[in-house]
């Protein structure tokens, strides 16, 4: 047994630490980090999760060109040989990066410099484009810098907290445990959840605002123009610390100047509206959070400097308990726009329209050619490539023929790109089928290096494996090509420490004050210095060698005038229109268990229990007026494409939309990725996609059958024009179906299960009258795989089927009763995971609810546990015991 390794958490933005150990066999235990102030221990169901993802299942393992295997060097100098001479011929912006905020900081340093300051083009971008660049944009707007003034501990000390834009609960479950510990200390605190969907979140709102989609800026233009009716401005702040608000105000009340015009427009009650004015005007200590559901339009930028504006007016802003708070999607989103990981920026918060820092990074870097304009961001980059303006890029660490919008458009330009590099863990990916050449990179428990939180908290990643096959960190890949491209002095780095403390010199480098990013106070450690370091919140300077809490407290910002500038929002930005062919709007986003393309979580059996299938979740009115059932097939259309995924009726769905998970990519299912019906359509300000607002259509997919496959090997599915996989406990399940009955549907059973195999120990069942099929087959004793064909959606359940995997052996009794898809008469069939920290089945919690009257979640955490670890079941957990103490 190894020592215990303290790292921080690769999924989202809270940064949580974690104490990682290597048990005898090979195992990696994960626990929380007590100690870590991110999470004091938490973990969600991502988290706990990730030994279960650390095999070598599907790794890259060593460099590929052109399909072949081929050494370091030889990969290296393929890079280096074709960017050049690209670059030689069509100019240095003919080349591009595309980067992501699952690397490391320092990684993400070396990217940057390579690119803008050697290559000499800004032609970098990264995926944090697609979640985060108009809360950026936002901020430095109002602010002058891209800067989150707050904490988490502000949410604890709040007395307000507003969520808005964020199902905090399933993407940010740590955050949202915190909030509601806090509530439970304090009875006086109060929150406020707006959002479309009445999402897990709301569980703990004592007041919820369904929203109409994309009506948040007109909510908080109104609140604006409260606060001015209620005389609630901060004159010291505003007056002597602000400016603008003229301009801000006369624009609100052109559109918002009454409740009843809000409500009108939010397509809410007047008095929700009011008792929400109402609240935030009466309440000092107030935290505005904000995610996705914001920034994810085409007037993201506005709607951030909407909500700002009202804390700029009331002066809460810098102090304990309030601010607008951003909450980032990745890990080191934050980190990546630290080192100017955005096409529109400079290293360290600098700016590339601003001669001064440029020439500030060119005098640091010795630079030879410093980019002096920005680069095309996400949407603009992959066109050029398509155009072919483009002809050479560099993908890093992501999935974009997966998570952009509009994918299909992506696949097409990646596909005749003249040149592709991606570095990246896994071999096979959406996005790496179009490589010419794949880089094996480290991943999570082997690299080592830095990480930023939402809370502008700086963390390290520790190593405690080792790195499998040839795979190399990512800024020694970097480098060694910027070495063969003849930049060698600048990319000398023997290790992260390295770069990490020529990153915090350069923060440093002509600041004085003038810039909000600086951990100069972090330059110079020493090698087990840097091991060693504890985290800590930027600014870090030698007046502030602990760190800083909070920001803009002394009402100074880094605008031109050092004064925070409202900023007018009005309503002439619009998401494009549903109509009779598409008269639905398509909101897309994360689920509680997966994580954006499934590379890692798909690995894991217990966060594939809970959702493990695409779905569509329309609310009932919707569902009847197309003529759709609940768990039944649908086709999802847009102008752009469609996708096959399961109906979910739920009233939770805000009748008019709908919402489908950002997760399933071709690697998962045979056509559920959502960002081929995306339309490219971006904020003016920020370059962020839109992926909040599509108009799509959803009407019922025609099949003649429904199946499922259970097996011990991934299995390569023929003839159905649907399926969909996902990991269990040793095996692998796929849901199937199919346009065309099969002539013979024992042979295209044996055509699946039996793929590589020669004598099989065979049972089967079909019943011609119904088209009903069954088939098992059974090697040395256990099963080996299963599968079940019906004539409709209604199928035996799973759960019992997969538990027989676990035996080494069926016996008698499993035998006799396999084909029947239920378990033998007394035995208790666990049914889908509803916990997935414990594995907590559905048909367990309602026997333990019924039979022992629970009627609270703690009492079900007492006996099963279920929802003791991360909480995010809780809200699903209290609708079972809702559902089952009515049903009585």
């Amino acid at each position: 047994m190894s020592e215990v390794i303290k790292t921080t958490c690769p999924y989202c933005g809270v940064g949580c630490g974690v104490l990682a150990q290597v048990e005898a066999d090979g195992q990696v235990t994960i626990k929380g980090d007590p100690e870590h102030p991110s999470n004091f221990g938490r973990l969600c169901s991502k988290g706990a999760a990730l030994g279960d993802t650390l095999s070598l299942d599907g790794r890259l393992l060593f460099p590929v060109v052109d399909g072949e295997s081929q050494s370091w060097d030889a990969a290296l100098n393929t890079v280096a040989e074709r960017f050049q001479k690209i670059i030689k011929d069509h100019g240095a912006d003919s080349v591009a990066f595309y980067v992501s905020g699952q690397l490391l900081t320092e990684d993400y340093y070396v990217a940057n410099k390579l690119m803008k300051g050697f290559i000499g083009s800004a032609n970098i971008d990264t995926n944090s484009r697609l979640c985060m660049s108009s809360a950026v944009a936002g901020q430095k707007r109002a602010f002058g810098s891209d800067t989150v003034p707050c904490n988490y501990e502000d949410l604890e000390r709040a007395k307000l907290v507003i969520l808005t834009g964020s199902n905090t609960a399933w993407c940010h479950p740590v955050l949202f445990q915190r909030i509601k510990k806090a509530k439970q200390d304090n009875p006086d605190m109060m929150v406020v959840v707006i959002d479309p969907r009445h999402t897990a979140t709301c569980d703990i709102a004592d007041l919820y605002l369904p929203i109409k989609s994309g009506m948040d800026h007109v909510l908080f233009n109104g609140l604006l123009v409260h606060l001015k009716n209620v005389n609630e401005k901060n004159e010291i702040f505003v007056d002597n610390f602000t400016e603008g608000l003229d301009a801000a105000l006369a624009v609100a009340e052109s559109h918002a100047s009454s409740s009843e015009i809000v409500a009108n427009h939010c397509g809410l009650a007047i008095d929700a509206v009011e008792k929400f004015y109402r609240l935030f005007a009466r309440t000092e200590r107030v935290v505005t959070v904000y995610s996705q559901g914001i920034n994810q339009w085409s007037y993201g930028t506005d709607r951030v400097n909407s909500i700002i504006n009202c804390h700029l007016y009331t002066g809460r802003i810098g102090r304990k308990g309030m601010g607008p708070f951003s909450l980032t999607g990745q890990p080191n989103a934050m980190g990546g726009r630290e080192v100017g990981g955005l096409a529109n920026q400079l290293a360290a918060h600098m700016a590339i329209e601003n001669e001064g820092h440029r020439e500030i990074v060119k005098t640091f870097w010795d630079s030879p050619n410093i980019a002096e304009r920005e680069g095309l961001k996400a949407v603009d980059l992959f066109s050029a490539i398509d155009n072919g303006k483009i002809k050479a890029v560099w993908i890093m660490a992501t999935n974009p023929a997966v998570s952009m919008p509009d994918t299909n458009k992506v696949k097409h330009a990646l596909a005749k790109c003249e040149f592709v590099v991606v570095s990246d863990c896994m071999k096979n990916t959406d996005t790496t089928r179009y490589a010419n050449v794949l880089l094996p990179a480290q991943t999570w428990g082997e690299r080592d290096g830095t990480v930023t939180s939402s809370e502008r908290r700086i963390s390290r990643q520790h190593p405690f494996l080792p790195s499998p096959g040839e795979a190399r960190p990512d800024w020694w890949i970097i480098s060694e090509v910027a070495k063969r491209m003849g930049f060698n002095d600048a990319f000398l780095y023997k290790n992260s420490a390295e770069i990490f403390n020529e990153h915090a010199k350069l923060s440093g480098f002509k600041n004085q004050g003038t810039r909000d990013f600086d951990i100069s106070g972090l330059q110079g450690l020493s090698i087990s210095q840097y091991d060693n370091l504890k985290p800590i919140q930027w600014p870090v300077t030698s007046d502030a060698n602990k760190g800083t809490e909070r920001l803009f407290a002394n009402g100074h910002f880094y605008t031109s005038s050092h004064k925070a500038q409202f900023i007018a929002v009005d309503i002439s930005y619009a998401a494009k229109e549903v109509s009779d062919t598409y008269p639905l709007r398509l909101n897309t986003g994360r689920i509680r268990d997966q994580w954006h393309t499934m590379t890692r979580t798909g690995k894991a059996a217990r966060l594939s229990g809970h959702i493990y299938e695409p779905f569509v979740e329309l609310h009932p009115n919707d569902s009847k007026k197309l003529s759709l059932n609940n768990n039944e097939l649908a086709q999802v259309s847009s102008e752009l494409g469609n996708i096959i995924c399961r109906v979910n009726v739920s009233e939770s769905q805000q009748q008019g939309n709908v919402f489908v998970p950002i997760h399933w990519n071709d690697e998962f299912a045979s056509s559920a990725v959502v960002g081929s019906l995306i339309n490219a359509t971006v904020d003016p300000f920020s370059g962020q996609p839109e992926f909040k607002s599509t108009p799509v259509n959803v009407k019922s997919y025609a099949t003649k059958w429904y199946g499922f496959v259970l097996s011990r090997r991934k299995l390569n599915i023929l003839n159905a024009s649907y399926w969909t996989c996902s990991r269990g406990e040793g095996l692998w399940r796929y849901e199937i179906a199919g346009d065309q009955i099969p002539d013979d549907w024992a042979e295209y059973a044996r055509s699946l299960l039996c793929q590589h195999a020669d004598a099989v120990e065979w049972a089967e069942y079909f019943d011609s009258a119904v088209n009903r099929y069954r088939a098992a087959r059974v090697e040395d004793g256990r099963l080996e795989s299963c599968i079940f064909i019906g004539p409709d959606f209604s199928l035996p359940e799973r759960d019992w089927l997969v538990k027989l995997f676990k035996d080494n052996k069926l016996n008698d009794v499993d035998r006799k009763s396999l084909l029947t898809g239920k378990p033998a008469s007394g035995e208790k069939d666990a049914g889908k995971a509803v916990c997935a920290c414990f594995s907590v089945g559905i048909n367990t919690l309602v026997d333990a609810i019924k039979s022992s009257k629970l009627s609270t979640p703690e009492q079900v955490g007492e006996l099963l546990r279920a929802g003791t670890n991360c909480g995010s079941c809780i809200p699903e957990i209290r609708n079972i015991i809702k559902l089952n103490l009515e049903s009585e």
